[in-house]
């Protein structure tokens, strides 16, 4: 009688335990490569082509604060996937692994009975701190691998990250030919001439594939009744990698992010936020929507105080429509030593609330130079225009020499273009956020230019065994 009471419980508990996993939603995170927010057609580019992307916006909310704690696409990831600042989880230079031990979303998820895949692009490490499926091999757009991924149990949820590789350069995977270069309203912050119209037509073009994957995806999902139980969030990553377009900068072309969340019937379709959020977020979030207290999650990583859960903070309560808050200030962070082509160290952070960015230049006596900006035919022939062009001239000196302190009223300059940190009428709102990047920095452990020289160190398969060469660490203190 006893035995049989037992497996009548156990058998309740399992029948418990299978209805909740299978209430939970599914997740689908799809991540663009190189893209700067401004340019989609729902963020008011004229231009490009972006038809799956629009419809999705009118589907779900649209997150107008959502921004990246780093300024490439490795530290951007970890960020992502694990809800750690850079700094903290040891993934803060390019081609980056996160601290040993370190779990991500993918392990949280799969602890709950998800079942979890990548698809695309990969860019994370150690392997341990990123337990998922990677499906499709190189090829992003084996659609075939993703339905069998999604079907495979239907009383199991899943979490999906597809990882484009769109719109990375060097933007030849577009359809060709679907921008006349000649016809493009070229954005302010870029220099207009031929090669500057070639080269976006070129980039246009691979952002409508990414838009078209984004379709493929979403037809997916009708198709096989996934769409009502499934969570689809959209980011455009750290921006474009022309001068000035964001990406390697802490400008808001660089760390803002395009951001769209679908959930029928949990978040209104059409509607908007304005919440100050971050990739480091959106794990907490995740779990919430899964039933699961973020506030009780272990990271694997603990900060310089012991504490050891998220730096982000779940925003269902913005995605519900109930607050229209989260952050006071948002950070960011970038580090210069390991990119291609680097030539001397070029730390930059920075603190931003609803109206006004700080930016430390931490090595002003410095210049920036890598390979991605200022050795490319792009600014070769920006360079061969400026010879008869002084303003031109200006703005490309700015490429290369900032000065320590750079403070910016994005209320009034939203491209960044007049600095206001030596304005005596600001001088408060300077001191508040660099006081409170400084407290950031601390929690962090970022020891500033100590931490830049370290940053070899963090790029290879494991703590154990780092990549970084005895040459390349010499460089790094160059």
């Amino acid at each position: 009688m006893h035995l049989l009471l037992r497996l009548l419980a156990t058998l309740a508990a399992a029948l418990a335990l299978t209805t909740s996993v299978a209430a939970r939603p599914n997740f689908l995170l799809i991540v663009a490569d190189d893209l700067c927010w401004r340019d989609l057609g729902f963020t008011g580019n004229p231009d490009v082509r972006t038809p799956h992307l629009d419809r999705l916006r009118t589907e779900g909310m649209q997150l107008h604060g959502m921004f990246d704690p780093a300024t490439t696409c490795s530290p951007t990831r970890h960020a992502l996937y694990t809800g750690l600042h850079c700094i903290r989880a040891g993934a803060y230079p390019n081609h980056t692994r996160a601290h040993d031990g370190t779990k991500s979303l993918f392990t949280h998820l799969n602890a709950l009975g998800y079942r979890t895949a990548l698809q695309g692009k990969e860019h994370v490490s150690p392997k341990a701190s990123f337990p998922y499926e990677h499906l499709g091999g190189k090829n992003a757009d084996d659609f075939a691998a993703t339905k069998a991924f999604l079907t495979r149990d239907p009383a199991q949820p899943w979490f999906l990250v597809f990882a484009s590789n769109d719109p990375h350069s060097p933007w030849d995977r577009g359809p060709p030919g679907l921008h006349d270069p000649a016809k493009l309203k070229i954005p302010p912050y870029l220099h207009d001439n031929a090669t500057t119209r070639r080269q976006l037509a070129d980039y246009y073009g691979e952002v409508n594939k990414l838009d078209w994957q984004v379709g493929q995806l979403l037809q997916l999902l009708a198709q096989t009744k996934l769409d009502a139980n499934t969570l689809v969030m959209f980011v455009s990553e750290q921006g474009g990698s022309m001068p000035y377009a964001g990406k390697w900068n802490l400008y808001d072309n660089g760390i803002r992010t395009a951001t769209i969340v679908r959930w029928p019937g949990r978040v209104a379709p059409g509607s908007s936020a304005h919440a100050l959020l971050q990739y480091t977020d959106v794990p907490a979030t995740f779990l919430a929507a899964a039933g699961v207290d973020p506030t009780k999650i272990d990271t694997g990583c603990p900060d310089v105080t012991g504490y050891r859960g998220f730096d982000g903070q779940s925003f269902l309560d913005v995605l519900t429509g109930r607050i229209d808050r989260h952050h006071a200030v948002i950070f960011s962070q970038h580090t210069t030593v390991g990119i291609n082509g680097y030539q001397q160290p070029y730390p930059m952070r920075a603190a931003r609330d609803t109206r006004y960015k700080y930016i430390r230049n931490l090595a002003p006596q410095n210049s920036y130079d890598i390979g991605g900006i200022h050795r490319t035919d792009l600014l070769a022939s920006w360079k061969a225009d400026a010879t008869h062009n002084p303003a031109l001239a200006v703005r490309i000196d700015w490429l290369y020499r900032r000065p320590a302190e750079e403070l910016y009223d994005l209320q009034t300059d939203d491209l960044e273009t007049k600095n206001l940190a030596a304005d005596p009428a600001l001088a408060a709102t300077k001191a508040r956020l660099s006081a409170a990047l400084d407290a950031w920095m601390t929690q962090q452990g970022d020891q500033g230019m100590a931490t830049e020289l370290k940053a070899l160190e963090r790029q290879g398969p494991s703590d154990t065994q780092p990549r970084a060469s005895k040459a390349a660490k010499k460089k790094a203190k160059q």
